[in-house]
């Protein structure tokens, strides 16, 4: 349950995955109900292709694609949360229909509000009502939690009443953002191969780009590289985005990296660099996004001091760092005399004729 609100504040598109009569509509509701949104309930099994890609029709001599009144109704609210029930029960075509609306957020010709927040359930297509396999496409926009229940838990709420998923969380700053993305990049430079791996048939979380971008959220929304964040929910959420195997290997990689504060590192331009290259790339990568968050130029003229640094060791790390932070450049910042330094980095970056 507290996956299932870290998701929704984090705005990332969310699968529960349990059996029937375990709870998982009710909680939806139930944070719904705590958050002070509308929840919109839609089973897939007794919906058509058109309730989720439009209805033609003519207007003013053109065809328009017309949104049934659910998702009418959470365009006028602003926000709200839009529920797939019984997701392992939709046809392919309905699910085929679907998948533009769980990642562009459009029903039809209707644009969603960003505030609109996407939850999903379903059980196992083996307990489902004439259940069906989640295609490959649908189940790689959403990040799939295992909803599970134990005879303690259940005799607890008989007796005192069941919890609901905790309310809003605390907002993710955009260098939070950056930093985790920054680290997602530097391991997929160590395990290439893990940046897409798609299942050879029936699945749920597998490694895309797309969902190594769901999983750099979660990281964002859970503490980063996981100092002083809530690490159970965090491995949830990252296995839940990209599949056990790609997203435990992620989190220990994470847990190895001890980095540097990069505003420690901007401050003080003899701070230590780690010794290993996934670990500097790391590093600068985090010194990017937080310039880019800062957005001053004077953090921006101190950040090519560290890759100077870098480049002196190994030059075709400082190249790539070279490359992003120039491109972030902010109005007015002057080049500081270590880019001369750089020359022979900046042209392998294609920076300097």
């Amino acid at each position: 349950m507290d996956a299932l609100s870290v998701a929704v504040a984090a705005n990332l598109p969310v699968l529960l995955w349990g059996s029937p009569g375990t709870g998982k509509t009710s909680a939806v509701l139930a944070l719904g109900e705590r958050l002070g949104l509308p929840v919109e309930v839609v089973v897939g099994s007794i919906r058509e292709p058109s309730d989720f890609a439009g209805l033609p029709v003519l207007r003013d001599g053109e065809t328009w694609f017309a949104p049934p009144r659910w998702a009418s109704r959470l365009a006028s609210a602003g926000r709200g949360i839009l529920f797939l029930d019984e997701l392992t029960t939709a046809p392919p075509a309905v699910q085929a229909a679907m998948l533009r609306v769980v990642l562009e957020r459009a029903v039809g010709d209707l644009a969603l509000p960003p505030a609109v927040r996407i939850v999903a359930a379903a059980n196992p297509p083996e307990q489902a009502a004439d259940g069906w396999d989640l295609s490959a496409p649908l189940a790689n926009r959403l990040v799939h939690l295992d909803w599970t229940v134990s005879a303690e838990s259940v005799a607890e709420g008989f007796i005192g009443g069941f919890p609901a998923p905790a309310g809003a969380h605390e907002e993710v700053d955009s260098a939070s953002v950056g930093r985790a993305r920054a680290l997602v990049g530097a391991f997929l430079r160590v395990r290439p191969e893990l940046v897409l791996a798609v299942p050879g048939g029936p699945a749920r979380a597998w490694p895309s780009p797309r969902t190594w971008e769901l999983a750099a959220t979660a990281l964002a929304f859970t503490g980063g590289a996981g100092h002083g964040g809530p690490r159970r929910v965090q491995a949830e959420l990252v296995t839940g985005a990209v599949g056990e195997a790609a997203g435990f290997e992620l989190l220990s990689w994470l847990r190895d990296l001890d980095l540097p504060d990069p505003a420690a590192l901007l401050a003080d331009p003899t701070a230590p660099l780690p010794d290993r290259v996934d670990r500097v790339h790391a590093v600068l990568g985090s010194v990017v996004a937080h310039v880019a968050a800062d957005g001053s130029a004077d953090a921006w003229q101190r950040a090519w001091q560290v890759i100077g640094r870098v480049a002196r060791r190994t030059p075709d790390v400082a190249a790539t760092a070279a490359r992003s932070l120039a491109a972030r450049r902010p109005h007015g910042a002057v080049l500081p005399r270590t880019v001369l330094e750089l020359a022979p980095i900046l042209r392998s970056a294609g920076l300097m004729p």
